[in-house]
Formats: C-alpha cells, sequence, structure tokens
C-alpha cells in the first residue's frame, strides 16, 4: 500500500484558545490578516489583546473581501513588510490571503511565477490561521484560492504555505448568521465527501478522517442551526471542518467544485451554498462510477443502511444530503440565486477552465456534462 499523507499544522482546540495567540508568535511585528465584518462583530478582539498582551506589536489589514482579489492579497504583502509573523484571522478568504502573504514575504518569490502545484518551493513567514467559521477548512490546507481578472479563481498549491499553527475556537463561531452557519457545514461535507470519492491520492489516512468529519457533520449540522449558542456542537463543527480540511489537503476535490466556483465569480453566490446547489446533481452524474464509495458514506450517516444493497445505499446517502440541505434552510435551487437558462452555456465554458479539480472526478465532466447539471439545478 503507497501513499503520503501530510498531517498539516499543529493544532490547539478550546473554547477561548484565540487568547492564546501571544503564546506561539515570535518576537516582533505581527500582519493581522481578516476582513471588516469579523472586525466589526468584536471577534478578533481576545486574540488582539492577548498579542497585546504578549507585548506584539500588531499591524491589522481588515481589508479582505469575499473572493479575495489579487489586488488585494499584494495589498496585505505591502502591509506586512517588516512583519515577522502572520496571523489569518477568519473564514476562507482572510486565510487564504494570510498563506499567500506568508509566503511571499517570506519566500520574496513573484507571485506568477508560483500559481498551480508545487511551484512555491521557498520558506514563508511564522504563520497562525483561526478560523471564524466551521467549513473552509483552509487553516488546515496547503492552498490559497484567488480572484484574478474579473471572475477567474487562480491557486497555489504547495507544503509551503501550511499553516505552524492553527486554532480551534468555538466561541468565535456562536455569533454566526444561520444561512452563514448552514452554507459553511456544507461546504465542509463536500469537503469530506469529495475526499474520500477523489480520483487521485485517496488514501486510507484520508478515508479516516473524511468518515469523521462526515459523521461529526451528520450529527451536529442542523443542531448548530436550530442552537446556535450549542457550543458543544459548534466544537464539533469545527473539528469536522478541520479534519475534512486535512482531508482533501491529502486527497483533492472535484467536480462539485468545479460547477461551483464560476457560481461564485459571475454571481457571488457564497462558495458553501455553490456547492450545496450543485452537490446532489454531480453526485447524480458521479453515481454508476463512486457507487460504492457514495453506498459506504450512507452507512457512515445511517448506519441501519447496511441491512440494504449498495445501490439502495449509495441512492439513500444522495437523499440523507438533500434532506439536511432543506432542513438547513438553504436555497436549493440556480434560480433562488439569480441564474437563468441564458446563464448555462457562460457557466459550462467557465467550469471546464477547473481543469485541477475535474481531474479529481470519480468519471470525466464535459462541457455538455456540465451545462445538463447546471439546467438540472435550475
Amino acid at each position: 500500500m503507497n501513499f503520503q499523507f501530510s498531517y498539516g499544522p499543529r493544532l490547539i482546540s478550546g473554547a477561548g484558545a484565540a487568547a492564546r495567540l501571544g503564546e506561539l508568535l515570535p518576537a516582533g511585528r505581527c500582519l493581522f490578516v481578516t476582513d471588516a465584518q469579523v472586525r466589526a462583530l468584536g471577534l478578533a478582539d481576545a486574540a488582539l489583546a492577548g498579542l497585546a498582551g504578549a507585548g506584539i506589536d500588531t499591524v491589522i489589514f481588515d481589508a479582505v473581501e469575499a473572493d479575495p482579489s489579487q489586488a488585494t492579497l499584494l495589498a496585505a504583502v505591502e502591509a506586512g513588510r517588516g512583519c515577522a509573523s502572520l496571523v489569518g484571522f477568519g473564514g476562507g478568504s482572510p486565510m487564504d490571503v494570510a498563506k499567500l502573504a506568508a509566503y511571499l514575504l517570506g519566500s520574496g518569490d513573484d507571485l506568477e511565477q508560483i500559481w498551480g502545484l508545487n511551484k512555491a518551493i521557498g520558506e514563508g513567514l511564522p504563520l497562525t490561521l483561526v478560523p471564524t467559521t466551521a467549513g473552509t477548512g483552509s487553516e488546515a490546507t496547503a492552498v490559497a484560492v484567488i480572484t484574478t481578472g474579473g471572475t477567474t479563481k487562480n491557486a497555489v498549491n504547495s507544503p509551503a504555505l501550511t499553516a505552524d499553527w492553527a486554532i480551534l475556537d468555538a466561541e468565535l463561531t456562536l455569533g454566526l448568521p444561520r444561512h452563514v452557519t448552514a452554507a459553511t457545514g456544507i461546504d465542509a461535507m463536500v469537503h469530506a465527501i469529495e475526499a474520500y470519492t477523489s480520483a487521485h491520492r485517496k488514501n486510507p489516512m484520508s478515508d479516516v478522517l473524511a468518515r469523521e468529519a462526515l459523521r461529526l457533520i451528520a450529527e451536529n449540522l442542523i443542531r448548530v442551526c436550530e442552537a446556535p449558542d450549542d457550543r458543544e456542537a459548534r466544537g464539533r463543527m469545527l473539528l469536522a471542518a478541520h479534519l475534512a480540511g486535512v482531508a482533501f489537503a491529502n486527497a483533492p476535490v472535484a467536480g462539485v467544485h468545479a460547477l461551483a466556483y464560476p457560481l461564485g465569480g459571475h454571481f457571488h453566490v457564497p462558495h458553501g451554498l455553490s456547492n450545496a446547489l450543485m452537490l446532489p446533481h454531480v453526485l447524480g452524474h458521479n453515481m454508476h462510477a463512486a457507487m460504492p464509495l457514495y453506498a459506504e458514506l450512507g452507512c457512515v450517516i445511517d448506519p441501519s443502511l447496511e441491512r440494504v444493497g449498495t445501490q439502495a445505499q449509495a441512492q439513500a446517502f444522495v437523499e440523507q444530503l438533500v434532506d439536511l440541505s432543506v432542513k438547513s434552510g438553504l436555497p436549493q435551487r440556480l434560480s433562488d440565486v439569480g441564474v437563468s437558462s441564458e446563464h448555462l452555456d457562460l457557466l459550462a465554458s467557465d467550469a471546464m477552465k477547473q481543469e485541477r479539480l475535474l481531474v479529481n472526478n470519480p468519471c470525466p465532466i464535459t462541457e455538455a456534462d456540465a451545462r445538463r447539471l447546471y439546467e438540472a439545478a435550475l
């Protein structure tokens, strides 16, 4: 059995753990990358106080937007000149910007030379990541996705982007609105599913993490939507998102993400919601190739399915996912987010640009397939 696996950053988990940031960073100035909403909600206050208490001078960069642009990334790099470390604090966007900024500041590399897989081989500045949503798993991965041009997303994927530390603090997720909780939770769920069925680098370690992540999400997603102050459930969702992040960092995601990205680029649909909208349709397309794996995941969610056959297990799995999405309160159709039939060709064409993801799908997705799947999701 031959495979390679990376565990990712060292991890601290616990309520209030973000206040310990100052213990983890080297002496010198720190660039604190976040967004304006996180600042306005006061989520960063305890972490910033901890840094100040440790005598660390902090430069705050809070201009990160959803689907961050290359201009935003380069502005963060300029803000970080002279810093000895970085913190990424927030959802996937601030963490992705922090990962790339830490690498560019430490290595001195040219951004245009490192897009793609394993082209960033230098050494970045010390980096700690603190998620405020239970979804992206960005704190666990060595990937950073940036919007280049109007709607196109490019990624840097290299072990050099892996954070030194990740902090999981459920207190930071308590105030999330229901729709954010739901969308980010389903994003993590898709990470687990696509890692488990990835055509490349799927391995026994990523499988174990993906299955546990899916189990935790299935048990806790609706609970955190309906009881948002349930700290125990919030903590389990954060852990699930992290486990799924480690899983897909090793066994990369595929067709659902490939078809989700154009929805974000053209219609500014939040990434987790884009995944939720496309998930059942892509799984249906994959069914003939991935049925045994979907059947196994169906039994993770509902062990009673072990009494029925593989096809029934796999079909029940897709139905379970749709039921979770409906109960979470998320929109279920592309038409709910502004997409109409006139956009199908554009979306399908753009999805084909996601070659790095499409190659991981259990079966091929052609442009005609993509158009059909978008049409089914209308």
